[in-house]
């Protein structure tokens, strides 16, 4: 889960302002990126003196100022997202495309940063032999970094040099096993702060003897059968090996959540009424929200019941600049799961649709 998502999705104050913007990663688009930023800034700055008094807005102004200083637009990615208000200021850079907008509202606009975590295919993976272990992390087909300290995990002991044995294959079998479960174990410790599924790049027979003595397996969410005997493989060669089988995992994946919410449809655990799935949400009883992707709707929340407004509504005070925004994060909380869909599936649904836990 994005850093920055941990840091705000709680907090709750006057005037939040998120400012959310598509931007370039390459030269000469990205000098376009400052001027439509400064943009988005102005109408933020607007809205923040129709709202509320200027005293309290020079000191929002303020830190949104010193924060655009701190901005190299020569790093950005497909997207840029600043959060401010009287207690912090912050940026980030996503790997997604988004709706440029200015959100003020009593908590920041997180929809994208959850959207980007379910869009950006982010795991490990783990490139396994006899001899050694390398771990990657990795966001879609790009490396973040390799992980270094306790990988690469080399094995520096457990080898057979009795050359009958080796070659009956028995205690030869088992050594490997014992080293694989030395990786399976230092894999939990390296991984706790940040879990992310791993996939292994082995071939079929060492893969089956670390399934054989993983502890636990759900943490491995398949196999690519490659015998990658290249130790100085460049990390980016590795990932672009194994992405397609990623994203073909997380695929199906999807269309098992997608069968799912056919299947709920008919079975009670079907809302798609937004006080409903509102009410359903608050209760924890929320367990996958299906929206359909780029869809926003403005609304107001009074007496825990919602009420939909129009898009010319949208920055009156006491208006949700994104009411599924606030499903989203509320559901999040209680441990549901959201799946963005591009295809028509919620189109009789008002575009957004809750399959419940009971």
């Amino acid at each position: 889960m994005n850093p920055l998502f941990k840091k705000i999705k709680n907090l709750q104050s006057e005037a939040c302002v998120s400012i959310i913007l598509n931007t370039h990663r390459t030269h000469p688009e990205n000098e376009q990126d400052p001027i439509n930023l400064k943009n988005l800034v102005k109408n933020a700055e607007e809205r923040l003196y129709k709202d509320y008094d200027k005293r309290f807005v020079w000191p929002i102004m303020e830190k949104l100022n010193a924060l655009l200083e701190t901005i190299e637009h020569r790093e950005n990615l497909e997207s840029l997202l600043l959060f401010v208000n009287e207690e912090i200021a912050e940026y980030t850079r996503l790997a997604i495309a988004v709706e440029d907008r200015v959100v003020l509202d009593d908590n920041f606009a997180t929809r994208d940063l959850i959207r980007a975590e379910h869009e950006q295919e982010a795991y490990y993976a783990l490139v396994l032999s006899k001899n050694e272990a390398r771990l990657i992390e990795a966001m879609n087909d790009k490396p973040v970094a390799e992980i270094k300290g306790l990988f690469p995990y080399k094995n520096e002991t457990l080898y057979n040099t009795e050359k009958v044995k080796r070659h009956t294959g028995d205690s030869d079998d088992d050594l490997t096993r014992e080293f694989f479960n030395r990786i399976d174990k230092e894999l939990h410790s390296v991984i706790k702060n940040h879990p992310l599924p791993i996939i292994i790049i082995a071939d079929e027979r060492n893969y089956t003897h670390f399934m054989e003595i993983a502890d636990r397996k759900e943490m491995y969410m398949g196999h690519l059968n490659k015998n990658r005997g290249d130790e100085n493989a460049k990390p980016h060669h590795i990932i672009e090996d194994v992405w397609e089988k990623v994203h073909e995992i997380n695929r199906e994946r999807n269309t098992k959540r997608v069968e799912g919410l056919g299947q709920a449809v008919g079975s009670g655990k079907f809302l798609s009424d937004y006080n409903e799935i509102w009410k359903a949400i608050g209760e924890g009883r929320g367990q996958t929200l299906f929206v359909k992707k780029g869809f926003f709707q403005p609304g107001k929340i009074s007496e825990n019941s919602i009420t939909l407004t129009d898009e010319s509504q949208r920055n009156e005070k006491g208006v949700y600049d994104d009411i599924v925004d606030e499903m989203i994060e509320l559901n999040v909380s209680f441990g549901g799961d959201i799946v963005f869909l591009d295809g028509d599936e919620l189109e009789a649904f008002q575009n957004i649709a809750l399959v419940t836990r009971y």
